[in-house]
Order: C-alpha cells, then structure tokens, then sequence
C-alpha cells in the first residue's frame, strides 16, 4: 500500500514538485474522496514556532469558502523516521494551470483575458475581506480544471496556495534577509521590503492580465536580480506598446493596476474586480467559457510509494518559488547565480607556493574573526503578536535595545507588536539597537469638522494612510461655511477603514443664492432700492401695457421674483408700466376734452354730435379710470 499521512490519507501518485512543496494525489480514506496532498519540504519543520505559524495561516485558508478558491480540507505534521512532513490536504483540481494555458495559446484574446481575471479576483477578495494576502498569485497558482455540468470543454478557474506563503515567510526557518515568491510577479514592495499589503496582489495579478494579452511576462532578464530590479525601478510597460490591438481602456486599466506606486492601484482585489467589469461592460466584450485542459499525468499508482526528502528544484526548470536575498529598501539585492566558468589558475610552482600560503593566512584570520563576532551574537526573538510591553521585555532580554516605532495594520490590534525590523531570526550583536513595530491598528477617518479647508482636509486623511476623494455631486451651499470648504465627510469620522481606503468629502457652494424679491407694482425707485438691499444689481429694461398696474410702476422683474441667479451681484432687468388712466371729460366742452386727452397720448373720436363749437361731451368710452394703452381712442358723444 501506498505512504500513508496521518493514519488517513493515501499517497498514490505524484503531481508536481515545486520549491517549497511536492503535491501528491491521494486519497482521504476516512471519506473515501481523491484530495491533492501538499508535503512541504522538511526544513519548514525546524521549530514549533513554525507549526504554529503553519497551522494558523492553514486555518484561515481553510475558512475561506469560495468557487474560486482551491479548498483546503485539513492540515497537519506527519513523522516519518525522524523527519517532520508537514502537509495539506486539498481539493483535488483535475486540469491544468494558467502557465499551460500561456505556453499553448501564446497571447490570449480579451475576452478570454478578462474570464479568467475575473474569477480570480473574485477569490482574491473573499481572502482580502478576510484579513488575508496572497503574496505569489502567479500562473502556476491559477488552476483550470473541468467544470460541473454538460457544457463540454468548459473550465473552472481556481487559486490555490492562499497564506502558504505569508507561514513561510514568517516562520523561523527562513533567513531575516529573504523574501519568497516567484521573481517574475513580486510587487515593487515585496522586493524592497518584503511585506505584501492586498494592493500587492493587485500588482501580481495586473502583471497576470499583462502576460496573456502580451504572451509575454512584463520583465524579463539573465537573472533573478535583473527582474526584480525592474519591478522597483521601472514601470511596467503598457500592454499597447507590445499588442497595438488591446483595447486603450483595457490597456488603461493594466497600467494602473501595475504601478510603482501602491496609492495609484486599486485600493484591493474587490475594487479592482469593479473596474474591470466595469472596463468589460465599456467595451461591449461577454464573458465566455474558459478551455478546460486536461488533466495532468496522474502516474501509476505504486504501493511502495514513500515520501522523500524535497528537493527545491522544479523539474520543468521554472522557477517556483524563488528566495531572494534582501537588504534595506535602499540597498540593492543580492542573489548568487552559478556559474560553470572556472577561476583563473597561477601558472608556476612559486605561485602556487604564495597562494596557498596566503589562504592559509586568510583561513587563520577568518577563523580568528568569525570565533570573536559569533561569541558576541544574538538572535532577535519573535514578538509578533505581543502587547508592547511584553514585546520590549523579550527584547532587552535578548540584550537588545528595542527603538519603539508605530505604524497602521488593517489586521494587527492597536497596542500589539507587528514584528522587528530586522526579523526574528536575525543574529546581532549584543546590544544592538533593534526597530520594534507596533499596531495603531486599522486606520479611523480623522475629525475632520465642517468648515474644514480642502487642503487641510486632504492632508489629514492621508496622514493616517487613507484615500481622500472629492465627491463633487455631493457639493452644496451652506449658509455659514465659505465656499470651497468641506461641509460633509463619508464614511464618519471615527470610522476604522483598511490601509489605503477611500475617504471621500463634499464641499461647500457657499451661501446660498437671495431669491429676487417681488416687487410687483412698486414705484420704480422704490423697487431699485428693495434689490439693491437684496444685493442685485438693478436695470431699467423697458416699458409695457398692464391693465392692472398704473404708469411708471413695476409690472415684472428678468429674472422673475423667487428665482436665485448665482454669480457676484446679478444683474435685475426691471419692466414698467406704460398704462394710461383714462380721465373723467364728460361735461367738458367737446373741445377742451379732446385737449386733455391728447395732453395724455390718447385719441378723441367723436361718435355723435358736435356739430357746434360749444358742443359739450355727454358720454365716454372707455369709462373714466380705465387703463389703456398710449395712442389708444376714447369715444366722445356731445350735444347738441
């Protein structure tokens, strides 16, 4: 019968062998189902601060529970002989991965670009809404297997190997000076400092988008160091540069995703999945079925199968994992490569006489050197996860002399140790000043009140590492706040948010604009004055006929009464009347009357009578008081 892990599952074949891991098919006998069977490499067993790690970060990828994601069944550590394997027991995928989709197709279409993306962040953002990072999304990690149902050569996108990474990196095994991932995907941060936020998964998985509509990895070079310094001093070229034929939004959206500079991508998976549906919809492309591949050689099944000492080499010659030598963000890294090139040999027997005395010499002072700097070493204990004061003990403990520094964590609490910089593990001397880091926890929206200026406003936001957005639909008039100041803040202050959240603010309009007073009726300067009191400038628009307003009085205001006009003392055309009251000539000399209407811009039509000059006005039309308008004809009947 085949090895058997933790009295339960059997190893029947093997699948692959990477740089941290070798996966084996098996079965879980208990439940009588095939599962994928992860065995770490033996030296991630070094310590029980290790196996603590690994069973942390084992179970908060087991709680994620997402189509997307490559479910993880069980963990633990098996003994066999004196070696400690410890494992995973996963879903099995039967299929391939992105890789082999990249090495059959070359470039893919956009549309099939986009369908594999968007379940892979799908699974990402389940993770970041947990807590947790990635830290080596990579083509190897995207699995394609065969999907559920009739629709033959349909596949079904998954990721695999969620906080493997994050357990390894932060276990005692690891030097303080390496990092983890494959070269080809690490994010500028990871690079310089190894710490990986969601917005490195961002990078990683923009530079996946990047490699199928390229068919080509965004850097490449004769080294491991060559690509990671790239990835910290070079932009990521745009995918157009290489296929003229992707689309600009599409291209716009790689870039962003993959710049230098963390603030400038999507703030996380969940956001980034956002746009680029939204970047779909825009471009009119559907989603279409991904090809399912086939399944990897599954081997024959051998009842002698045993499980050996990993060796961290990938057969097919690609880099898994690769580790990385890591100075201080300003230094550069360090990575030694082979080489088959002998050293340059002395010719001579005095030559070879000098050299080797001379490495005598040098063996003698090395060995001198190392005895005096190894007597003087410590190594930095691991406080992650300590309150502070516990954390500064264990320290000076060691004869270390901890330099308290404080930064935001979206998931470590307030009050409570982040780590060392350097790591734990790391040897120092006695002495030694070493940085200690503590959790201010996630970051709170500052208090920002009303009447804030935007500057200010802006300045505080990103002091505590969040994202301010001007929200300028919400803008409004305020009657007190001045224009241009924040009059509201979203979400409220106080809030706690993720690292590089976004805040957004509206601002005020100012006050809000005087309505034109109704001044209707009014004499003309007594109007002026009521709208040059109500802060309007006031002109003489022209005159009109109004049956109801006397002459010279307001019939009308442009704008109209109630409107608000904007603007720095709007003008107020003013409209008057040029209504003529119709005045009493009855009784009057026939010719006396037509001289007081004429007096008025009225017209005297006599309709009867007036024969005589002494005739005198018996009746009128219109009736005395009537107004008209100028030029209009009042009737006269006279007698005799």
């Amino acid at each position: 019968m085949g090895a058997l892990l933790d009295r339960r599952y059997v190893v029947t074949s093997l699948l692959a062998r990477g740089g941290m891991a070798t996966v084996y098919r098996g079965t879980d006998t208990r439940l009588d189902r095939p599962v994928a069977i992860k065995v770490l490499h033996p030296q991630y067993a070094a310590d029980r601060s290790w196996t603590e790690r690994f069973e942390r970060e084992a179970r908060a990828a087991a709680n994620l529970h997402h189509p997307n994601v490559v479910a993880v069944y069980d963990h633990g550590v098996d003994h066999i002989g004196d070696q400690a394997h410890p494992f995973l027991v996963m879903e099995l995928i039967d299929g391939g991965t992105l890789r082999d989709l990249l090495d059959t197709r070359g470039i893919i279409d956009p549309a099939l670009a986009l369908s594999i993306i968007d379940p892979v962040l799908c699974a990402l953002a389940v993770a970041h809404q947990s807590g947790l990072v990635h830290r080596d999304v990579k083509p190897e990690n995207v699995l394609i297997g065969h999907g559920p149902g009739p629709r033959t050569g349909a596949g079904t996108v998954k990721v695999a190997d969620f906080g493997l990474v994050r357990a390894i990196a932060s276990s005692g095994t690891t030097s303080a000076s390496v990092i983890l991932g494959t070269v080809a995907y690490l994010s500028p941060e990871q690079v310089e400092t190894g710490k990986a936020t969601p917005q490195s998964d961002v990078y990683s998985t923009g530079l996946l988008l990047h490699e199928m509509l390229t068919g080509k990895p965004a850097f490449t070079g004769d080294t491991a160091l060559s690509v990671a310094y790239q990835h910290v001093n070079t932009d990521v070229p745009a995918p157009r540069t290489s296929n003229p034929d992707i689309p600009a939004a599409l291209d716009r959206l790689v870039v962003r995703a993959t710049s230098r500079d963390q603030t400038q991508r999507p703030a996380d998976a969940a956001t980034f999945l956002t746009e680029l549906r939204q970047t779909r919809a825009e471009l009119g492309l559907a989603p279409v079925p991904v090809p399912a591949l086939p399944p990897p050689d599954q081997g024959r099944y051998d009842p002698d199968l045993t499980i050996p000492a990993m060796n961290p080499v990938a057969p097919n010659g690609r880099p898994a994992t690769r580790a990385l030598n890591q100075r201080p963000a300003t230094q550069a890294l360090l990575i030694d490569d082979d080489t088959d090139e002998p050293p340059p040999r002395r010719s001579g027997r005095r030559a070879a006489l000098w050299a080797l005395a001379l490495l005598l010499l040098a063996g003698l002072a090395a060995g001198a050197a190392w005895l005096f700097v190894e007597a003087d070493k410590v190594t930095v204990p691991n406080v992650a996860g300590s309150e502070q004061s516990r954390a500064e003990e264990m320290l000076r403990t060691a004869e270390l002399a901890p330099d308290v520094k404080q930064e935001r964590h979206n998931s470590v609490e307030s009050g409570t140790a982040i780590g060392t910089e350097p790591p734990a593990g790391t040897e120092l001397r006695r002495g030694d000043t070493i940085s200690l880091v503590i959790s201010l926890g996630r970051p709170k929206v500052p208090d920002i009140a009303p009447g804030t200026s935007r500057a200010d406003a802006e300045a505080a936001i990103k002091k505590v590492q969040l994202k301010p957005r001007h929200d300028a639909k919400a803008d409004d008039y305020h009657a007190t706040i001045a224009k241009g100041a924040v009059i509201t803040v979203k979400p409220e202050p106080g809030t706690p948010r993720e690292i590089g959240a976004t805040v957004t603010f509206a601002l005020s309009k100012g006050p809000p604009p005087t309505p034109v007073p109704d001044v209707t009726g009014k004499p003309k300067k007594q109007a002026f004055q009521q709208l040059r009191d109500a802060g309007f400038e006031p002109y003489e628009a022209g005159e009109e006929f109004n049956a109801n307003i006397d002459k010279g009085k307001v019939t009308r205001t442009d704008p109209a009464a109630g409107a608000t006009p904007t603007g720095k003392k709007p003008r107020i055309g003013v409209y008057t009347s040029n209504a003529v009251q119709v005045p009493e000539v009855q009784y009057q000399q026939l010719r006396q009357a037509e001289r007081i209407l004429a007096g008025l811009g009225l017209t005297a039509r006599t309709v009867e009578g007036g024969a005589f000059g002494r005739s005198v006005v018996v009746a009128q039309q219109p009736a005395p008081g009537t107004r008209v308008e100028p030029g209009s004809a009042v009737e006269l009947r006279a007698f005799p």
